[in-house]
């Protein structure tokens, strides 16, 4: 048997065998859900650290496990818990909830927003807290964001609060939650923001 023969048949049973280890999963949802913010900096805008500017890290935020995965939650009770058939996040809820914080802060123009993990140092005001919910309540059909925010001056000192906003009358299907979630992540956002900017 010559050498070319020889990697022939090497090859065909190396192919079999990656062919019974490739998945390509399910059929793929038609679309992804995502946050948009409903203020934008405008392109070109900077910012800089003044005296009376507060330099702001957003870190990044703890979720429950019921958040840590794509998947919409839905709470069909108080103590059950499914997930909303067919929508799908692209990224993390608390990932997509961070950069939402970030762009609706730099967007008022009341500080200089510093969001990635090495920046933390050049900050005056740190901004981090819990994704508590971003999903659907069943019972009452309509959708919740609950964000536990922790605000952290230079000089150490904490402090608490919590956000919630709803938004009512949503049916169950993919569209409707996830604008629903939209509008109240970005409520949300925008009462944070006011927040960890004021002081």
């Amino acid at each position: 048997m010559n050498i070319l023969n020889r990697s022939i048949l090497f090859a065909l049973p190396l192919s079999l065998v990656l062919t019974g280890c490739i998945s390509l999963g399910g059929k793929p949802p038609e679309s992804l859900l995502t946050l948009s913010p409903d203020a934008r900096a405008p392109a070109g805008a900077g910012a800089s650290a003044g005296a009376n500017q507060p330099v702001i890290a957003v870190q990044m935020l703890d979720t429950p496990a019921k958040l840590d995965v794509l998947r919409v939650p839905v709470a069909v009770s108080d103590t059950e818990l499914a997930y909303l058939q067919e929508a799908f996040w692209v990224e993390k809820p608390a990932r997509l909830f961070r950069q939402l914080l970030g762009e609706t802060i730099r967007a008022r123009g009341q500080a200089m927003v510093v969001d990635g993990d090495e920046t933390v140092t050049l900050a005056t005001v740190t901004l981090q807290g819990t994704l508590l919910d971003m999903g659907y309540i069943a019972p009452e059909s309509a959708a919740i964001v609950r964000f536990d925010a922790v605000r952290i001056d230079d000089a150490g000192r904490v402090t608490t609060r919590r956000f919630e906003a709803r938004e009512t009358g949503v049916v169950a299907e993919p569209r409707a939650v996830g604008d629903a979630l939209n509008r109240a992540a970005n409520t949300v956002a925008g009462e944070v923001a006011d927040w960890v900017a004021g002081g």
